[in-house]
Order: C-alpha cells, then structure tokens, then sequence
C-alpha cells in the first residue's frame, strides 16, 4: 500500500510538472525584430535591458534590413537621441583594416533578456545579457589568433583605458555630462594599438566581458558592477533577466486570437517597458537638472517624450504599475524642483523640450484623478502652473515667455504668419519646427484645463476660473464656415491654407484633418462647434475616406510623420490614437468597433513592417496593447475608458493590488468584431465605457461578439462618455 501511494505521489508530481511546462510564457510571443524597418521614418530597435533599468544594448545598423553590424553600444543613454561607448569583437592580422569594419551577421536571436549572434565571415559568436546598470558579453572567437576587443568613444570626446591585464575603464562626454564605464575580464588582455577615440584590445579566443555604466564616477561605475554581477556566471545573469521579463509579461494573459495577434501584442507589451529608465545608481544618481549628484534610496527616471507617452503609455503602467508611475512622477517634480521648469522631454542630460503642450499636466492629473496620490500635488502644480503662464510655450522651447507669449495670453490663441511672410520672432525655430500656432493652441487648451483641475483640488478658486477660462481657447482657432481648425494672424483674420497640406506653420507633424480632433476635454463643445453629433459624426467618417489631394510623396514632403494613411487618418502618429474612439460619442459605437478592427489588422502586423510609425519607445504600441485588450483611456485626466473591440476571446490583467480585471469575448473572432450586448459584473451594461475605480477594484465585463452591428448599443446620447469640460471640472464625478 505504501508502494502505490509513493508511485501515486511520483505520478502526480511528474504530472503536474507536464502541466507546468505545457503553459507556454508570454515571453515567447515577444518577437524583438517587428518594425525593425520604418515604414517612413525610423525603425524600432531590438533592445535588450530590463525593464525600466538604465542598460539598453542593441546591435547598431540601418534597419533590420541591413546585413551588417556596425557595433553594439555599452548602453543607450537616450532613446534614439544618445548611445554611449561602442563594442564589437573583431578578427583580422591587420589591424589598420578593423577600426571601421561591419561585420556581416548571418545568425541572431533576438529576445529582451538575451541576444546572440555569429558575426562576419569568421563566425565569431557574440552573446550579452543585462543586468540594472551593468552588462555581460561572452565572446567565442573561431580563430586563435588575432582577435581583438574593439571599443570606441560615440560621442563629444573622452578616453578609454586599460587598467590592467584585465580591468578597462573609459568616460565620454556628451550634450553636457559625462559617462563612465568599468569592465573586467575573465581572461587576460593586451592594448595592441590606439587611435583617436577608438582602442583595439588583443583578447584570447575566448573571453566574457563585464561591465557597469555610472554617469557619477569610474569608482561608482565598479561599484555597481560588483553589486549586480560579482561572479561570471552568465547563465544565473541571463536567468534573473529571463525572470524579470516573464514577471511583467505574466501580468496580462491572452487567450483565443491568432499566433500572430499574440506576437503583436506581447512584443507592444515588451516596448513598453524600454523607457522611463532608473538611473539611481545604488543610493545615489547624478541629475543634470543641477548639475549635482544626490544622496537618495528613490528610483530617478529619466528618459521620456511626453507628447508621445502621457496618451497611452502612462495609463497603462497606472493600470500595471501605479508605484513606479508615481516614482517617475516624483522623478519629474525633483527635475522641477532643481532646474526651475517643470521638464517637457526629460532626458539623461536635461531638459529637450520638443514638441507642444504642456503635457506633464495631462499626465500628472490623470494619475491624481486615478487615485494615485504619493507625489506633491502642491509642488507640482507649483511647476505646471509656472510652464504654463511664464514660460514660452513655442515648439522645442523651454524657458522664458516671448512676445508670441504675451499675445497668447491676452488674445487667447498663438497667432500664424501668411506664406512668404518672415519670421521676425528669435525664438521660433524658423528652419522645420516653425510656430506651429494652431497645435499651440490647441494643446496648450487641454493642458490648462488640467491644471486647472488641479487648481480646484488645491482650493486655488481664481487659479481655477483662469485655466478653465483658458481651457477654451480652442474654439478661438474653429472656422465655422471651414468645419476645421484654422490658423489666425496676429490682426485676427484667418490665414489662407489648405488644410490637407498645411504644415509645421500651423499644425505639428499632422495636419487640419488630424488636429480637428485633439479637444479631448471637450468633445461635447467641439461637436456643437461643428453643428451637432450627426454632423461631427459624418465629418469624422470623412476622415477615413478623404483622399490626399496630391501624390503621397508630395504629401509626406511636408507630413513625413503622416504614416499609416487610411484616407486622411494617420495611424503612424500619436495625436490620432484617440480619434476611432470619438464615435462612442457620437452614438455610434458600432463604428469605432469597425475601425479599431480594420486598423490593427492592417498596420499593426508580426513582421519587420508591423509598426506604421515611429515607436517612440512605447509611445505607440500602450496603443496596441490596449486596443487588442478592447478599451482606450480617450482623455488623460477623465480616469474612464473607452471600450473599442476586444481581439482576445479573454484577456486577464493581474492588477498589482491581487485582484484581478476579466474581459470575456468568447466568440470574439476576425468576423464577430462587433459587441451584441455586455455585462459588467453580472449587471447589463450599457454604455461604451468603465470607470477606472470600476477596473482597479477588479471586475470581469463579459461581451457577446457577432458578425454584425448592434447599431442601438451605446448608443443612446446619456450613454456617451463623459466628455464636457464645463460640467466635469466642476464635479470631478465619474
């Protein structure tokens, strides 16, 4: 009997083993090299790191296209602004001949935790896996002789040396900083020649190569290579990797859809932890918003575009992350707090204050109006407040208010100049970025009314009647007897355009098509502007259908971002990414259902074109993940979301309170895209939206799918989302 009960014990364990090594990881879907080619513009990277961490490598070449690779960088510094330190293992008996060479690769795996390669005719294998602040190379020459080590400086200038036989160090100076880097060896090495900003170091056949990235000091750099990887184990580094990985990627679980809708979905998922990055350096981090280095246990981030990310990438990590979300917040207001200007992109070495609108205030109240309240909501609107009504508000500007600014302020929109008149204002960047007056406005509309928002949790009542006042700038910049938003001079009358070629004078990186939709405060008073629901209804489907006027080079010669084209509609660039949910508003679900569905199938694909435009390091593809999951946050700081078409049959998000959010669509399929009916919680819902509190407490919608439009779903107007500015900022109800 004791016998059959231990065989009954084995049987039992093997079987639950099986079952166990049946589940197949989310991590195996993620497939580095989609949109390793840009469809106009550029392509994604397949960066290895962890998530959020400082060490980001990738092998450096045009595109996924391009057979040869130029070398890896120990890091990237900056999201295709900054790479730092180039390394690549080389062969040949002439030296001379490997300073600039490319090597040929003809065998790659790609993943997030781990890559390898053979490189040029030799062979040679490459392998790395990251850590926090450091990384780990293995090489395996096919030759035993003439094998170097070649790194090299990217950047301003610095200085790479061999400290010993089996210790490198180096610094590199760039935008400002300076970078620093510590590596060991396994075996010895030999500097066998140098040259200007490059150094080829003779290395065995086989050798692993360590190192840490400080941007504080060289003895910093070794500190933090010890901390994280001491020994040379580069399995038991790979494997903490591997776990890092699968950990996020098992916080969303997928069920139903095609092989290749699961490898769209994990690999968006995967980009979306490239960026912000913690460059705290193990109780201390250097910030160049001093410039100083601070004594600190909390993560400092860095690293983020926020015109692309506070639409969908910001949401999502408040969805998956809350905690660290508000340490990037956090991260920003100390940015505030040691520079003077709450920061637009926070990069690495300072400030780069691209793009338009004030958009960490979009950010910022979308989180406060989320719950997530472990930031100084004081301090921060202190900043907000400040880039709003002092600060210069011109494209790729950050610092003290012009006289375009004045004008602003009294007259309520950004004035344009008439074609072939001269900029006469210094500060406007007058080569491509220009004035961009009607998205000024536009933008810098919806970030006020979050301030202002902001301004009524403070008790701040005549900061409050002066942003929301602001807040309707908007309507100062609708041409009625256009139905568009159109440009003024600085005398008030309209500036004579075309608004399907007009450019970076008045719109920015889109065109009037596009910015006819970004009031995303107020879509209710926008619609009345454009004569009521039905006719903001049509004049949005004939988004989809307008043609561009011209030939589409003519038309990208001036709208090169305008990738991803679907009449007039511009899936390729973040300002769009709203726009298919509008028809929720418009009672006319049924419709957003229908192009959510038609835009993912057709430019979100599991190849090297799957990606209609620049990634943006998760700024595009938050938009995947929470389209193919069926719902959309429309308008940061309205905590609500927008339901589209579930892809997924079931979708479970493993929220990090332990409780858990179910969408069933059990019949969802390429043909059932449409929603028949749902539930929230057991109760009919009605409505094309949930609240976040809804989601956050766990719930489970269940959604029956069919072939065809329910037409009446949603579609009543008190089924609409919540969408009136007037009415929202002053109850803050959901």
């Amino acid at each position: 009997m004791r016998n059959f009960k231990a065989v009954f014990a084995c049987l039992l364990l093997l079987g639950t083993a099986a079952i166990a090594q049946q589940k197949k990881s989310n991590l195996s879907y993620v497939d580095p090299s989609i949109g390793g080619v840009g469809l106009i513009l550029e392509p994604t990277r397949p960066t290895v790191q962890l998530p959020n961490q400082l060490i980001r490598v990738f092998p450096v070449r045009h595109d996924a296209l391009d057979d040869q690779i130029s070398y890896f960088p120990l890091t990237v510094a900056s999201h295709r602004v900054v790479s730092l330190f180039s390394f690549m293992p080389v062969s040949g008996a002439n030296p001379d001949a490997l300073w600039d060479k490319r090597q040929v690769y003809n065998y790659e795996v790609l993943t997030p935790y781990y890559y390898k390669s053979e490189l040029g005719d030799e062979g040679n294998l490459i392998e790395f896996t990251p850590s926090q602040k450091s990384g780990f190379f293995k090489i395996s020459f096919k030759k035993n002789a003439s094998n170097y080590l070649r790194l090299g400086i990217l950047n301003e200038g610095g200085e790479i040396t061999l400290a010993d036989k089996r210790t490198l160090t180096g610094s590199e100076i760039f935008h400002g900083m300076k970078a620093y880097f510590y590596a060991e060896t396994d075996a010895d090495i030999s500097e066998a020649i140098s040259k200007t900003r490059n150094a080829l170091i003779k290395s065995p056949k086989n050798i692993s190569f360590k190192y840490a990235i400080s941007y504080i000091s060289i003895e910093q750099a070794k500190e933090n290579l010890q901390a994280e990887i001491p020994g040379w184990d580069f399995n038991k580094v790979k494997a903490t990797a591997y776990n890092a990985w699968n950990k996020v990627m098992s916080q969303i679980n997928v069920e139903g859809g095609t092989l290749a809708q699961k490898r769209v979905f994990y690999t968006s998922l995967y980009r979306c932890y490239e960026r912000m990055v913690d460059i705290n350096e193990h109780g201390k981090y250097y910030s160049a918003y001093d410039p100083a280095i601070h004594e600190s246990n909390r993560p400092f981030f860095v690293d983020n575009w926020i015109w692309d990310t506070y639409i969908a990438l910001g949401p999502l990590h408040m969805i998956l992350d809350p905690v660290t979300e508000q340490q990037k917040i956090n991260s920003y207001i100390t940015m505030y707090q040691q520079g003077g200007w709450m920061p637009s992109f926070a990069l690495i070495f300072g400030d780069w204050p691209a793009m338009t609108g004030n958009h960490a205030a979009s950010w910022m109240a979308d989180a406060w109006f989320k719950g997530l309240r472990n930031f100084d909501l004081k301090t921060a609107y202190e900043g907000l407040r400040k880039n709003s009504l002092e600060a210069t508000l011109l494209p790729w500007n950050n610092g003290p208010a012009t006289v375009l600014d004045s004008f602003y302020n009294k007259h309520g929109y950004m004035p344009g100049l008439h074609y072939g008149e001269p900029e006469t204002v210094p500060q406007v960047e007058k080569v491509w970025e220009k004035r961009q007056a009607v998205s000024v406005t536009l933008e810098n509309s919806y970030s006020d009314w979050n301030i202002g928002r902001m301004a009524a949790e403070l008790n701040k009542p005549d900061d409050e009647k002066l942003f929301i006042s602001r807040s309707k700038n908007y309507q100062n910049v609708f041409r009625k007897d256009k139905g568009f938003m159109w440009p003024k001079d600085k005398d008030g009358n309209w500036i004579d355009m075309d608004p399907k070629a007009a450019g970076r004078e008045f719109f920015t990186e889109n065109n009037a098509y596009t910015y006819n939709w970004v009031v995303k405060h107020d879509f209710k008073g926008l619609f009345n502007l454009m004569g009521g629901r039905e006719k903001a209804e049509a004049k949005l489907d004939n988004l989809f259908r307008e043609d561009l006027g011209t030939a589409k080079f003519i038309f990208w010669k001036t709208q090169p971002d305008a990738s991803g084209l679907v009449g007039q509609f511009v899936m390729g660039n973040e300002p769009s990414f709203h726009i298919p949910y509008l028809y929720n508003y418009m009672g006319a679900p049924w419709k957003t259902q229908k192009r959510i569905r038609m835009l993912l199938n057709t430019w979100y694909t599991d190849n090297l074109f799957g990606i209609p435009g620049d990634e943006d390091g998760g700024g595009m593809t938050s938009f995947v993940v929470f389209s193919m999951m069926g719902f959309f946050p429309v308008t940061a700081g309205i905590p609500v979301y927008n339901i589209g078409s579930p892809v997924f049959t079931k979708v479970t998000i493993n929220l990090p309170s332990g409780k858990v959010f179910t969408i069933n669509a059990p019949n969802s399929s390429a043909d059932n895209k449409y929603i028949q009916s749902a539930t929230l919680n057991g109760i009919p819902l009605n409505k094309p939206w949930f609240t976040h509190t809804e989601l956050v407490n766990g719930a489970t919608i269940n959604f029956k799918m069919g072939s065809r439009p329910n037409k009446s779903w949603g579609a009543a107007p008190s089924d609409a989302p919540p969408s009136d500015c007037n009415n929202l900022y002053l109850n803050n109800k959901w």
